[in-house]
């Protein structure tokens, strides 16, 4: 039977203070809380700054048994804008691996930028980048349609590597959310439809957005298909202003009729 699990981008914000989390809790026990909600998160700080092994270490121990992570990939390795090196790939490697070692590393994010388009250059830096992380679950999210093809997704399944599913404004040149599926897991990460902002806004006003009840509902067969498909489908939700992705997740959940 497939399986569904959904959580957030993220769940390390202090306007999720109220919204989320109790009035006046400590930063500390945001994950312990968070997990009394969702087995599933996305981490996202370790793309701001490497990952240190002692503290993935630590979140396992304030995790319970089965659940479970997602972890992006530092920006030296997606966003250096040549080929990656191979010291970064090395402590990388080394930092994600208390995770690995747990069976608790459901997936390492390779987030790339809409300004990596499809050339020559550039499907070197992927190659190698699977090639210097191959032993670990590797997703690959593109922000420019112009990795949409084929002749990629061929790459990806002989490779082994799963295809991120992007649901984004519906604005030129950005992936639409079509159902691939490369490997044995599919991954729909959903970041709001915030037009206005998209292309002006920060970190932040990027993904303000509340999916309102229709849009979770038409996107429910596309969660169904990528899962049944793959065996195992990983959602998180990315609209983390304000504690919007927490809400979302949920609403999303009871469609799908699933856990969070």
């Amino acid at each position: 039977m497939a399986e569904i699990v959904i959580g957030t981008s993220g769940y390390s914000y202090r306007d999720w203070v109220g919204p989320v989390y109790p009035p006046d809790t400590a930063p500390e026990r945001f994950l312990e809380l968070y997990a009394e909600r969702f087995s599933f998160v996305e981490l996202n700080f370790s793309y701001y700054r490497m990952p240190q092994s002692q503290l993935l270490r630590s979140m396992i121990e304030r995790t319970p048994e089965g659940f479970r992570f997602a972890i992006k990939a530092h920006r030296s390795l997606t966003h250096g804008g040549g080929l990656p090196a191979a010291e970064a790939l090395a402590e990388y490697r080394s930092a994600v691996a208390p995770l690995a070692e747990a069976a608790r590393l459901s997936a390492v994010l390779l987030q790339f930028p809409f300004s990596f388009h499809y050339t020559v250059s550039n499907r070197r830096i992927l190659a190698e980048l699977c090639r210097g992380l191959g032993a670990l679950p590797l997703f690959v999210e593109f922000r420019n349609a112009a990795w949409c093809r084929e002749s990629v997704y061929a790459e990806l399944r002989r490779r082994g590597i799963g295809w991120v599913v992007p649901d984004l404004p519906k604005l030129p040149r950005l992936p639409r959310p079509d159902p691939v599926v490369t490997t044995n897991a599919a991954y729909l990460r959903l970041h709001g439809h915030n037009r206005d902002m998209w292309w002006d806004g920060d970190a932040r006003s990027r993904y303000d957005y509340t999916y309102p009840d229709a849009e979770l509902e038409s996107l429910a067969p596309l969660a169904r298909r990528l899962a049944t498909e793959a065996g195992r489908l990983f959602v998180a939700f990315n609209n983390h202003a304000d504690g919007q992705a927490a809400a979302d997740a949920a609403r999303f959940a009871r469609v799908l009729a699933v856990g969070a």
